[in-house]
């Protein structure tokens, strides 16, 4: 498997409060940008748009831990879609057969493993960053 390392590092802070705040401003700087739906170019894609509204929903479905565990990676996850051009893993969806889901690995700056799903809808064309979620490292090779 090949990981694509990162510049910036996982958001600090004690609690999901300090990080949300660290987040949220990386976000608004991103929504300014575009008129309507805030998205980001990606590279893999060909500088295609990624939609990001569909991962704040996912977001907060989570519990209060796993909301503070997954958003610390959001600013490595963004450098990550902006600019690799590794393969990711491709995946069908299991709950619509007609979505594909791409897995980005990365390493922040520290060294810990991330993952970055993004689910292209092949009835609408488009894609959305849908989930950022800590990986295993014993799984990934550096």
């Amino acid at each position: 498997m090949r990981v694509y390392q990162t510049k910036s590092g996982a958001l600090t802070g004690t609690d999901f409060h300090e990080v949300w705040r660290k987040a949220s401003f990386i976000y608004k700087m991103i929504k300014k940008r575009s008129k309507r739906q805030p998205y980001l170019r990606s590279a893999y894609f060909c500088k295609d748009k990624i939609f990001l509204g569909l991962f704040w929903d996912h977001l907060f479905e989570k519990t209060w831990p796993d909301r503070l565990r997954r958003l610390r990676y959001f600013s490595a996850a963004i450098e990550l879609i902006e600019n690799s051009r590794i393969e990711p893993s491709l995946k069908e969806d299991p709950q619509h057969s007609e979505d594909t889901l791409y897995r980005f690995s990365g390493f922040t700056k520290e060294k810990e493993l991330f993952h970055v799903q993004v689910k292209f809808d092949q009835s609408t064309l488009k894609k959305y960053l849908i989930s950022i979620f800590p990986g295993k490292e014993e799984k990934a090779l550096r």
